[in-house]
């Protein structure tokens, strides 16, 4: 499997690198939609435009008429999701629904364009710098949260920087007692300026540098070959500044695994 990596963000250097772009094909929604994507996925990685086709054959896929949000890599569409789809998984999305238990286990629905940007390195600013770039971040890691209560076996492991947003966070306190209360393996991480009651249900790993401040990831990880697995890794480069990359590789999650369970 070649190097171990020495740190989270290794893997996160390692991602693959593509040209990889977003269009939105044939759009009749508002032009401020059109510019929230551009703010939430484009950016140094990824592309964001928009295409005119009067022949929806040109593109190969069947409901290219109007609306229809195109991942391309270089000219071949690899993935195609409804622009209504981001609209209301991720673009009308205040990231206030996951603090406050708006948005629980089971309402998440994945648009399949940002699915497809997995193994894509990311640099995504919070607020103030921006509003929406953390936000696919935030929908993939209560994706990855509801694979494991789905699945109810395995173990999530997951880092929160503060462990007090288990206390402070509505949603994030009551995903997790879920979650735990399942058959789940449950290890959250982060400074321990609070610390969870014994009624916890999961392992609480704590410290005061590195990785357990900087540090954004959640792994859930399988025994069960056939079970689907996810991973969101993300390092704080600056001030609310994040470089980030989610796969659903089952080597590389499970490679991501072994370095936490090592070395946090």
């Amino acid at each position: 499997m070649g190097t171990v990596p020495d740190s989270l963000a290794a893997f996160i250097e390692r991602g693959e690198m593509r040209d990889l772009s977003l269009a939105v094909v044939n759009r009749t929604r508002p032009e401020p939609i059109q510019r929230l994507l551009e703010e939430t996925v484009g950016g140094r990685t990824v592309d964001v435009s928009e295409l005119d086709v009067p022949d929806a054959s040109e593109l190969d896929v069947p409901d290219a008429s109007e609306n229809l949000v195109v991942l391309l890599d270089g000219d071949e569409v690899v993935a195609t999701s409804p622009l209504g789809a981001l609209e209301e998984e991720l673009l009308l999305v205040n990231s206030d629904l996951y603090v406050t238990g708006g948005k629980a286990l089971g309402d998440v629905t994945l648009p399949a364009v940002i699915e497809a940007l997995d193994e894509v390195p990311f640099r995504v600013r919070g607020y103030p710098a921006s509003n929406s770039e953390k936000l696919p971040l935030i929908v993939i890691s209560r994706y990855i949260e509801q694979l494991a209560w789905d699945h109810g076996s395995g173990r999530l492991r997951s880092s929160f920087q503060r462990l007090s947003r288990l206390d402070d966070e509505r949603g994030t306190r009551d995903v997790y007692w879920t979650v735990g209360e399942a058959d789940i393996d449950v290890h959250v991480y982060g400074v321990p300026d609070w610390v969870p009651p014994a009624s916890f249900p999961g392992v609480v790993h704590a410290g005061y540098h590195g990785e357990f401040r900087t540090s954004w990831f959640v792994v859930f990880h399988a025994d069960d070959a056939d079970a689907r697995t996810a991973a969101l890794v993300a390092e704080r480069v600056g001030d609310n500044e994040w470089d980030a990359l989610w796969t659903f590789d089952d080597d590389r999650i499970e490679s991501i695994n072994r370095y936490i369970e090592r070395a946090l």
